[in-house]
């Protein structure tokens, strides 16, 4: 790219288009449809929330209760994206094996363990509060 070209393309990235903030929706879908189609620990992830569901309604849990079981299920997604879109940059990087993208991949991986944790502690203690 030429530098009159950038400065075009910087300027045209800054212009607020409706149809733009749409498309990014269907990234955001794609990025979706992409995890739960490659990654096996979302369809546990999957499963786990279609249960989680089930017993919240089961138990007729409070807003309250609700939101938190809605902010733990939210939060082990997210790390499990996160945790996908670390793999998928370090393979991109890399097809060798080494020790710091072993560390990176392994980090990501123990950040999505920590969170499914606390949500499993979080859904204990709120389920056998109704139990």
């Amino acid at each position: 790219m030429k530098d009159g070209e950038l400065e075009v393309y910087i300027q045209m990235s800054k212009t607020f288009k409706i149809i733009d903030r749409l498309k990014s929706f269907q990234f955001a879908f794609a990025g979706i449809w992409t995890l739960l189609k490659t990654q096996h620990n979302a369809w546990i992830h999957l499963a786990v929330t279609i249960l989680v569901i089930g017993c919240g309604i089961y138990f007729g849990l409070s807003l309250i209760e609700w939101s938190v079981i809605v902010l733990a299920i939210m939060a082990v997604w997210v790390a499990e994206a996160f945790n996908t879109a670390v793999e998928f940059l370090a393979d991109y990087v890399s097809t060798e094996r080494h020790p710091l993208i072993k560390q990176a991949k392994d980090v990501a991986a123990g950040a999505v363990l920590i969170t499914a944790a606390g949500a499993a502690i979080i859904g204990i203690i709120l389920f056998y509060s109704h139990a």
